[in-house]
């Protein structure tokens, strides 16, 4: 993991900070870390899952046709001939 130094920082921005960690339940570096990751990722991010939910509930499919979907097949893989 990288290591991050912020210099001169104001002490009523630090003072803020230490108030907002001790709301959260955290200590202040692990505030600073979740208000960069909050601050950084990507806005209105789909994750696979939801969307394939979505689908699903677009479509009104029913149990027996998910249950279907979520049926694997449990054999051993099978090896692959790459030449």
């Amino acid at each position: 993991m990288a290591i991050l130094t912020v210099r001169n920082l104001p002490d009523e921005v630090h003072r803020a900070l230490r108030l907002r960690a001790a709301q959260h339940g955290r200590s202040t570096e692990a505030e600073v870390r979740a208000i960069l990751e909050e601050a950084v990722k990507p806005q209105g991010r789909l994750k696979l899952g939801s969307m394939l939910a979505d689908i699903g509930r677009h479509l009104r499919l029913s149990d027996e046709e998910v249950a279907l979907i979520n049926q694997r097949d449990k054999s051993a893989p099978r090896a692959v001939d790459l030449e």
